[in-house]
């Protein structure tokens, strides 16, 4: 049994007043408390099941299959039978739980023992499902109904003699009502499935009016004079810095037992790289924050955006209480978004909100001249504002979801003061939005985006400022939506880079064979002149059915080297020949043109007319040439009638001809060539190109041409380029590699970002 928080017991034996029920004048008000509790929960508990047949007939109507169907009929029967016993157990551990409270019987949750790996092994999935369920539903009740929990425990504690109540062992917190429900749920061996749908229920029936039930409780306290002044203050602790990361909305009353502030953190070197661990992060954040601002004659920003500090009165000496700066912001958030369809064109900028933010509560002030925020509220404005600050100035981002992000700025502040997990919590719903909505637009936003994804970005923002009240469960369910949506967009942008990487393998194998083929013709026409007609035949024509011979056959086989053999003699045809050569031609020929015959039927687009009036001329041409007249054979001519293989290359072709060696660039340039023939598929690069700037990815390479294909964020093919142009422009600096962080969460990124900056600033680093 822990004794933590437990006062040691006297020497002489009697009791101390921890250890005694609520004291006897409160006897009454107890039991009348128990009783409100009760008749809440049981009325809320009967509306929880009177929605479990309907809700299960639908699930069982949109069930998969007939197993899955029968599962939900069976199961309405079964928790008809089992209602009374769920509803029996459920009560009489909510009412136990008070009355351990009223008796003086409060104890502290122990601490989970260690799991080693084989006992982690044989924890149930379906076990952790349901606990995952609990905490959720407890975490958003929790974060909104903060305010109230607070003056209902301080509340209690004086009922409990003046003691605060340990962790934990508040009988009516989120988390004691709703495991209530899990552990009334355990005996009766019902599926996950069917429980998560009761989970779902109790959820949305009995959990989400505990705020009437939590501002009942504290109103009839206060009508019985327990703590009728109470205000709500944010707690400070004048020796030390407060760091974002510890603001919370308390209850605090006038008189408090002296509460242990020590930090058993190890003690953070703000010299060194910001800790990856995010509460020292946070608080780090905080101590660079408050030494920053000794330095400064004027209270700005790192960015250049005033400090909340720096709107304050100059002679105020109160503070602004929390319901006043929620409020503040609420009248905020419902102007942003009666007029959002004309703000999301244009950023909100951070130092108009803090402006807006101190008009607000000027205004609704009684002496507006005598208030200021409070040290610790303001380090929060300013720590969210620096994050949105970062958003709008992240070249990462395009600028369409910088502007639509930025208007996020006012609900994210009310999290911020409401929940200080969204600054030391990977996994808080709040931060893995924005991260989620960030990623997508830096992954696949693009000028020409054809998928919507701007839209569903904008339409995300538009559900936050509209209906964000405090409920963080409202960001877990468009994070599932968005998530979902992304899921989609991604698999159809990977489709399109695959249908772009295979139609990429299949130029290239044209463009290498187009090579090899222009080399041949190349080789044969080298140190020779032949008229016009031949040339162009062979650079026009022939090439295309030396390609169309390596697709098939390859450059090993029987007919390219004939094919390769009649481009040759047929440039030395076309030049001047001695008799015993002429006479060599005139055996070759019958021979020579029966393969050309045979090449341009492969090729699939000459009529037997049109090919018997090209070897006549082909013919000609050669007479003429062994005749001695150049001008007759100059005169014939080939019909225009470009590569057609080749014009399927399109700009491809060009390649061949700006194709550089890697001796021809310079040392480093030819460094460079060894490290991009080792890069990974995946890498982001950028372009610039004057002003503009072009984010591609490298999708494939080709090992014949040493060519990259690089695809936009649609995953459509954008650029080809060799591995020599390529290494060119990153030692021109016109290309470079991206930050390989670029698509990591902008919340890490800004609060590191944000923590070296202030290092800097602050003399810690250069």
């Amino acid at each position: 049994m822990t004794t933590q928080g437990t006062p040691p017991t006297p020497a002489n034996g009697s009791r101390n007043l921890a250890s005694r029920g609520i004291q006897p004048r409160f006897s009454e008000l107890g039991q009348s408390c128990r009783k409100l509790v009760l008749n809440h929960l049981a009325d809320n508990l009967q509306r929880t099941f009177a929605q479990v047949d309907d809700t299960l007939f639908q699930c069982a109507e949109n069930a998969e299959n007939n197993q899955v169907q029968a599962l939900f009929f069976d199961s309405m029967r079964s928790i008809r039978k089992m209602r009374p016993q769920i509803e029996r157990h459920y009560h009489l551990s909510i009412s136990q739980g008070i009355g351990n409270f009223l008796d003086g019987k409060l104890t502290t949750p122990a601490s989970p023992r260690a799991v080693d790996a084989d006992e982690l092994a044989l924890v149930q999935n379906d076990d952790y499902e349901e606990s995952l369920q609990i905490t959720n539903m407890a975490s958003r009740v929790q974060a909104r109904c903060a305010q109230a929990l607070f003056a209902l425990e301080q509340r209690l504690a004086l009922l409990n003699n003046g003691q605060p109540l340990p962790e934990g062992s508040n009988p009516v917190a989120p988390k004691t009502i709703a495991q209530a429900f899990l552990a009334a749920l355990a005996p009766c061996g019902l599926p996950l499935r069917i429980k998560l749908v009761l989970y779902s229920l109790f959820d949305k029936q009995l959990m989400h009016e505990l705020d009437k039930l939590y501002d009942s409780l504290n109103q009839r306290l206060v009508d019985a004079g327990v703590l009728p002044n109470l205000k709500y203050t944010a707690t400070r602790t004048p020796a030390a810095v407060q760091s974002p990361s510890s603001i919370e909305i308390t209850a605090q009353p006038a008189r408090t037992a002296p509460r242990d502030t020590r930090d058993e953190r190890p003690l953070l070197d703000l010299d060194a790289a910001p800790p990856s661990d995010l509460n020292q992060l946070v608080d780090g954040l905080s101590t660079l924050l408050a030494e920053y601002r000794k330095h400064q004659s004027a209270i700005g920003m790192p960015g250049g955006t005033p400090s909340m500090a720096s709107f304050a009165p100059e002679n105020a000496r109160r503070s602004y209480d929390a319901a006043d700066l929620l409020a503040a912001l609420d009248r905020m958030q419902q102007a942003s978004a009666e007029e959002l369809a004309q703000r999301l064109e244009r950023p909100q900028q951070v130092a108009g909100l803090k402006a807006d933010l101190q008009r607000q509560l000027a205004s609704h002030s009684v002496e507006p001249l005598q208030h200021r925020l409070g040290n610790r509220e303001t380090d929060v404005i300013d720590l969210v504002g620096m994050l949105f600050d970062f958003i709008l100035d992240d070249d990462n981002l395009p600028q369409p979801y910088k502007v639509a992000l930025s208007h996020l700025h006012t609900p994210y502040l009310k999290v911020a003061l409401l929940d200080k997990a969204l600054f030391t919590r990977q996994h808080h719903p709040a931060r893995q939005l924005i991260n989620a909505m960030a990623k997508a637009g830096v992954l696949y936003g693009a000028q020409d985006e054809v998928h919507g994804l701007l839209a569903k970005v904008r339409w995300v923002v538009k559900q936050v400022i509209e209906h964000f009240s405090g409920d963080l469960q409202l960001f877990d369910e468009l994070l599932k939506e968005f998530n979902e949506f992304t899921g989609t967009l991604k698999q159809r942008v990977d489709l399109q880079e695959r249908r772009a990487v295979e139609t990429a393998k299949g130029r290239d194998k044209l463009l290498a064979a187009r090579h090899q083929s222009a080399q041949v013709i190349a080789q044969s026409l080298a140190k020779r002149s032949p008229p016009p007609l031949i040339r162009h035949f062979l650079e026009r024509t022939w090439i295309d059915v030396l390609v169309f011979i390596q697709l098939r056959h390859g450059s090993s086989s029987e007919q390219w080297q004939r094919a390769s053999e009649v481009a040759e003699q047929l440039a030395w045809s076309g030049t001047q020949l001695d008799a015993a050569h002429r006479d060599r031609l005139q055996q070759l020929r019958i021979e020579m043109l029966e393969e050309l015959r045979k090449g341009l039927m492969l090729l699939g687009g000459y009529h037997q007319d049109d090919i018997r009036r090209l070897l006549q001329d082909l013919v000609a041409c050669q007479h003429a040439v062994q005749a001695g007249q150049p001008g007759l054979a100059s005169g014939l001519t080939l019909p225009p009638n470009p590569s057609q293989l080749g014009a399927m290359l399109g700009d491809d072709a060009a390649l061949l001809n700006v194709v550089k060696a890697s001796t021809t660039l310079s040392q480093k340039g030819q460094r460079l060539v060894s490290e991009l023939e080792k890069i990974e598929f995946g890498t982001w690069f950028e372009f610039i190109n004057g002003d503009k700037r072009q984010t591609l990815k490298l999708s494939w390479y080709s090992p014949t041409t040493h060519n990259y294909m690089f695809v936009d964020p649609n995953g459509q093919r954008a650029a080809v380029k060799s591995v020599s142009q390529l290494a060119e422009e990153m030692e021109q600096g016109i290309a470079r590699l991206s930050k390989p962080d670029r698509a990591a969460p902008v919340v890490d990124r800004a609060l590191t970002a944000v923590y070296r900056v202030l290092q800097q600033l602050t003399g810690r680093t250069h």
